[in-house]
């Protein structure tokens, strides 16, 4: 059995959950300290542009865990606190109320917060960012069936709050610098058909649009546009991205590059201290690449190897990542990095609302977008983690299965 001192995790969101629950499953038996700077206890992030904005899920049904679990387990809960220092000398953290905390092993989860926009008028109430309940809560309370809603990003966030929105009879109009929806993440052909989805619920798009700005007294009205065109708006969601919170671990004079960098055992450039989730820039050798995923699976799965190295084992992290996204009766499910693809292959139907974007490079398939057909995403996966290189017409007949496929 394990019996370190103590192991001090700093945030607590999903992955932190996570860490919890995995060292104790691994028997660690030393004191286990979780610094949250929310009221929450850790919760579910996913849920909040769905289900949760949508009011079909309550606010308890959002924790990874129950509150009986941490008592059961005997951590020690620190919430609604910030973290404002580590000190890697004397090996402890100090919180903005000058409380100090020693630790044996250090877990950084501290996440990412939303992109904001430096624009006249973003401080108006009916202004909001989306990241935590209490946003969700405010965001929720003006989402009223006629009222108009105006949201800046067309990416997964600002879409799954459009489907939400238009669902409850509200007006939507979604503001997108770039010519397309999801355009960082999706080839154009699946752009078009969400963009063609959303339209047929009563979406508007603006796309290629600069934003000026956002006026009214002390409550939202109206948003401007670059082009001189004013949009109408009772409420605005702003989703135009996120940013790693690296600012504790850069200041403690860890090594980080958009994100907490890590090896594969999730741990940093010091020995004693490791990052989890969507702060942390991990190595992906299945794909050659450096990668911070904004993704649940990705905080899980590097809080069980943070855990397990923790506890003595020499637990690697490389995994194919993977998504997904709900927007009306969709379901979009992604798994590995479609960046630099140079074919794009289609199977199914989109007529039909259930098919798969399959991504190759140089004829080594490299990610899927499946939509509505978990299928061809699961069996995806293990041809991505293979390397498979297969032809393009083989891919595309749907009478053959992917994991016949090599």
């Amino acid at each position: 059995m394990v019996t370190m001192k103590n192991v001090v995790i700093v945030g607590a969101g999903h992955g932190a959950g996570q860490a919890v629950a995995a060292l104790r499953q691994q028997q660690y038996a030393g004191t286990i300290t979780l610094i949250g700077d929310e009221p929450w206890l850790p919760y579910q992030r996913p849920p909040l542009s769905k289900k949760y904005l949508a009011g079909e899920l309550p606010a308890e049904r959002l924790y990874f865990k129950p509150a009986s679990f941490y008592d059961d387990a005997a951590i020690r809960l620190m919430l609604n606190t910030r973290v404002s220092s580590i000190d890697r000398d004397t090996r402890s953290v100090t919180t903005a109320t000058g409380d100090t905390i020693g630790y044996d092993e250090l877990l950084i989860a501290t996440g990412s917060r939303p992109r904001t926009l430096a624009l006249p008028g973003v401080d108006l109430d009916g202004v909001h960012y989306l990241r935590s309940i209490r946003d969700v809560d405010e965001i929720r309370a003006g989402m009223q069936a006629g009222k108009r809603l105006t949201i800046v990003g067309a990416g997964y966030i600002g879409l799954e709050v459009a489907a939400v929105a238009t669902t409850l009879g509200m007006q939507v109009t979604v503001i997108e610098m770039a010519d397309r929806v999801m355009s960082r993440v999706v080839s154009p052909e699946l752009s078009a058909f969400y963009a063609s989805v959303h339209s047929r619920h009563g979406v508007n798009f603006r796309f290629s649009a600069g934003l000026k700005g956002f006026t009214g007294t002390s409550h939202v009205q109206q948003v401007e546009l670059a082009s001189g065109e004013v949009i109408p708006a009772d409420s605005v969601v702003i989703g135009v991205g996120i940013v790693p919170n690296v600012e504790l671990a850069e200041a403690a004079g860890i090594e980080t590059s958009d994100g907490v960098v890590v090896d594969d055992h999730c741990r940093t450039s010091d020995p004693h201290i490791y990052a989890i989730g969507d702060c942390s820039m991990h190595p992906n050798t299945l794909l050659g690449v450096q990668l911070r995923l904004e993704s649940v699976h990705n905080a899980l799965e590097q809080a069980k190897t943070a855990a397990a190295n923790i506890c003595g084992e020499e637990a690697v992290y490389c995994q194919v990542p993977w998504f997904w996204s709900d927007q009306y009766d969709l379901k979009l499910q992604i798994a590995g990095i479609s960046q630099g693809y140079d074919q794009v292959v289609i199977r199914g139907s989109m007529e039909e609302r259930a098919f798969a974007c399959l991504y190759l490079r140089d004829g080594q398939l490299i990610a899927v977008d499946a939509v509505n057909r978990p299928k061809e995403f699961v069996q995806s996966k293990a041809l991505i983690a293979a390397h498979a290189r297969i032809a393009p017409a083989m891919l595309a007949d749907s009478s053959i299965e992917l994991r016949e496929m090599s």
